[in-house]
């Protein structure tokens, strides 16, 4: 507990102004300094006078605050206060503590740099496995697309329900089974998994958001999003690689969006070092064939000449909402200079859109295909809810029964 004389005269002097105690206290004071004039000789210094007066008056002051109930519940209230604070804990220790918790400092920072180390290394594991991944991902590029057919084996998958599905299956079998035979032989057989990546896009809300109609009919060809790592002794980062089939918008066959990393501790906040993060992206240029730009919009504009009146109608060509503004990103502030509010949360949007592709999106693409990831991630997100629902009614609980065995109202 700190001690009352730490927070003695400022709670003493508050207390007085708010409750208006102040004037009835002066005029004691006053009436205490009067006798004290009174009584005094005349060959002692005025120095001397004055500093017993002082002294006497303030101890006579304290005295008869220190008496009232309702100034020493409000010290009290203060004190407990401040010593649940660790902050003002920490300023009442002693120097050589204060030293010895400076030391504990130095040895954070020093963790700081070894775990920046260690996310380096992580980086170095996720290149070497992307390695094995690749070979996976190729292969799943070639059923998309329809370049290669799965052989059966590789097309057999046992479903949750797989028992009662077969049961139902040869129930009907015995009834339609020349119905089934001539519906195999009607059905259509497209190529590949027709709009598969543009699927996950209407799937996925994240992605969603961002792609407006006259996007659609573009990314309908697109066929693989692949991650590359940098190069061992490079800066960490990562590219994400879109690519397209021949189409009637560009011509570019790819188009790549590169993620620039971080993985160090800040020099003015050390301790904010939570991992590797993304501090910077560029984007690439697309080369639209003629009228085709999606990101840009023509907008006619009237304008009228000031000396003969005469008007005239021009055209402008303004930004436009598209997804394949992906591509032109914002550039993150540098030179001391800062970016406004709106433009700090699209770049960070920017960054966990980046993020989400190269973690969730492209390992696990066909699950965000059917749907089954979205649904994972909905129910961790109910799961967490959930839980805070639960602590709530057991802090309700809890007061329940404090008010049980308190019945004070």
């Amino acid at each position: 507990m700190i001690s009352i004389q730490v927070y003695f005269n400022t709670v003493l002097f508050v207390y007085l102004r708010n409750a208006n105690y102040y004037n009835s206290l002066s005029f004691v004071g006053d009436k205490n300094i009067q006798m004290a004039d009174n009584s005094s000789s005349d060959g002692v210094p005025s120095d001397s006078l004055e500093a017993a007066k002082n002294a006497s008056n303030k101890e006579k002051l304290t005295d008869q605050v220190m008496q009232n109930p309702q100034v020493l519940a409000a010290l009290q209230e203060r004190l407990e206060n401040v010593s649940h604070t660790p902050s003002s804990y920490i300023e009442t220790l002693p120097k050589a503590v204060k030293r010895r918790i400076n030391a504990l400092k130095q040895l954070q920072v020093k963790c700081a740099h070894i775990e920046a180390k260690f996310y380096e290394e992580v980086h170095d594991l996720e290149r070497k496995y992307a390695a094995l991944y690749q070979p996976l991902f190729d292969k799943r590029r070639e059923f998309i697309t329809g370049d290669v057919e799965p052989t059966d084996a590789e097309s057999e998958w046992h479903s949750e329900n797989e028992e009662e599905d077969k049961l139902a299956g040869d129930v009907k079998n015995k009834v339609v089974i020349a119905e089934k035979e001539a519906a195999t032989a009607e059905e259509p057989n497209p190529k590949g998994i027709p709009e598969f990546w543009f699927t996950i896009f209407r799937n996925v809300d994240m992605l969603s958001e961002l792609v407006q109609e006259y996007d659609e009919p573009i990314l309908k060809h697109l066929q693989d999003i692949k991650v590359k790592f940098s190069d061992p002794g490079q800066p960490m980062s990562f590219v994400l690689e879109f690519h397209f089939e021949p189409n009637d918008y560009f011509t570019n066959s790819v188009l790549t969006k590169t993620y620039k990393m971080k993985s160090e501790p800040d020099k003015a906040d050390p301790f904010s070092f939570e991992g590797p993060e993304i501090v910077d992206c560029d984007g690439c240029t697309i080369d639209w064939k003629k009228g085709k730009n999606v990101t840009v919009k023509t907008i006619k504009k009237k304008q009228k000449h000031k000396g003969r009146g005469t008007v005239r109608t021009i055209t402008k060509q303004v930004p436009n909402d598209s997804f394949f503004n992906f591509f032109s990103p914002l550039k993150a502030s540098g030179d001391g200079e800062s970016l406004d509010e709106d433009s700090e949360f699209t770049l960070a949007s920017d960054f966990e859109i980046g993020h989400f592709f190269r973690e969730r999106i492209v390992p696990r693409a066909v699950l965000y295909f059917t749907g089954e990831a979205i649904e994972d991630d909905d129910n961790f997100e109910e799961g967490e809810e959930g839980e805070e629902e639960d602590l709530e009614g057991d802090e309700e609980g809890e007061e329940d029964e404090d008010a049980e065995i308190n019945p004070k109202v």
